[in-house]
């Protein structure tokens, strides 16, 4: 299936969520080293949820990112469009909800932070998702993107894009995945998806304020913060 194809259906990006979804974690810590762990606590980190709070963590898979920000005391709800990538993460004990990011199932300004990590450019349109996390989250609420970015090295960035990408990512999930071609989309996803200041703008743009971006592994993840205006 092509990238052009997911794009015209976001049904199917859903059912290749789903074919991916039994061996998704450890694919995931395998294709990137070790730091997918890394990258969970500093976006818990950076969202910050404190006891009491009530936090939406979307595109959440199989409720392991989830598990990660309840750590701080925070009730945490894990939401996928994905049914198989919800019941992988079936064990893990976190409030689960099957939710299309462009039509969340839940109230206005119900949320005192959200977070979304790896699947807002899975969202057909990034912007409109955005804005419908502002809507669920209350005036002053946070919210957190820890998605794939540009690296900011030259030399690593030119390794990244054109040998990991390309070839190790694609070699390591022919060896571990249970769907290997998914990665073939989910690579070329991260080739085109917005660098650090343009994410900066879309987020602006679907109605937060105070937009900043911490880059990590050397710019191949941006963490970017935003509050919704009060």
């Amino acid at each position: 299936m092509s990238r052009a194809e997911l794009d015209r259906n976001p049904h199917d990006v859903a059912r290749m969520f789903d074919g991916v979804a039994r061996r998704y974690d450890l694919t995931n810590t395998a294709l990137s080293g070790g730091q997918d762990r890394y990258w969970r606590i500093q976006t818990r980190r950076a969202l910050a949820p404190q006891p009491g709070e009530r936090v939406l963590d979307l595109a959440a898979g199989t409720a392991v990112s989830t598990v990660e920000l309840a750590k701080d005391g925070a009730w945490c709800v894990a939401a996928d469009f994905s049914l198989g990538m919800l019941r992988a993460g079936g064990h893990r004990d976190v409030p689960k909800a099957a939710a299309d990011a462009l039509h969340l199932p839940f109230a206005d300004g119900v949320f005192d932070a959200v977070t979304i990590s790896f699947g807002l450019r899975n969202v057909s349109d990034p912007e409109a998702g955005l804005r419908e996390l502002a809507r669920v989250t209350r005036p002053g609420g946070r919210l957190v993107v820890c998605e794939f970015s540009t690296p900011t090295w030259a030399p690593f960035r030119a390794l990244y894009q054109g040998v990991v990408l390309r070839r190790v990512l694609p070699a390591v999930a022919r060896s571990l995945s249970s769907n290997p071609d998914a990665y073939l989309y989910l690579a070329e996803s991260i080739r085109d998806w917005p660098d650090q200041p343009a994410l900066a703008r879309m987020i602006a743009g679907a109605g937060w304020e105070r937009v900043a971006w911490r880059n990590l592994t050397v710019g191949a993840v941006a963490l970017h913060r935003a509050v919704r205006p009060v």
